[in-house]
């Protein structure tokens, strides 16, 4: 990640970092990603710790919105302003890793991880009982689908590959992968409703 200082006018404490007379004009042909982050690394921290609260991983969220510019900003046209395109990429990036976080406060203790199987001594019985429970009801729901949106789930949800392994791995696109995830995420969630239906 690239780690250049912020330049004073566009810093994150400035009030007015992201109005537009605050932001150089530059003609969109000689933007690089290096000048870009130089330029609104403070807006795109703000905007990402804004539009996620206080459970975003905000390093995480920059990283990859950054990562994203690297690879859309040749086909930037700049026929938006670079901080309406960057945020909204922000945005999107936000979105997906909020709805990635609530899957996996759901999927949670359904890792292979050795300790996640341990019962926690800072929960009650009840509570083991009952993660214990979900963790079944999960793999069951797991167990009645298609394969292919089995692996998807396991592999990206539970055990949190980025997706440009899990399509290399399925042997498919990422925009692929993506409409796979979300029709398994689905199907996932109808399963769990007949798992429990059929208790």
């Amino acid at each position: 990640m690239l780690s250049a200082p912020l330049p004073e006018a566009v810093s994150s404490d400035s009030k007015d970092a992201g109005s537009p007379e605050a932001l150089p004009k530059v003609q969109h042909e000689a933007l690089t990603v290096e000048g870009v982050y130089r330029a609104h690394l403070g807006d795109v921290t703000r905007w990402a710790a804004r539009l996620g609260g206080p459970r975003v991983e905000l390093e995480d969220a920059v990283q990859e919105v950054f990562t994203l510019v690297q690879r859309e900003l040749p086909s930037y046209r700049g026929e938006a302003r670079i901080t309406t395109w960057l945020y909204r990429i922000t945005e999107n990036v936000v979105r997906h890793q909020r709805r990635r976080d609530r899957w996996r406060r759901w999927l949670r203790g359904t890792s292979s991880d050795p300790g996640r199987e341990l019962a926690s001594e800072d929960r009650s019985p009840a509570e083991n009982l009952e993660q214990r429970q979900s963790r079944e009801l999960v793999y069951r729901a797991l167990d009645r689908m298609n394969e292919r949106y089995r692996t998807a789930i396991i592999l990206f949800e539970i055990e949190d590959l980025p997706g440009e392994e899990v399509a290399e791995r399925m042997g498919m696109k990422l925009s692929n992968l993506w409409v796979v995830l979300h029709r398994a995420r689905a199907d996932l969630v109808r399963r769990v409703g007949e798992v429990r239906g059929r208790r």
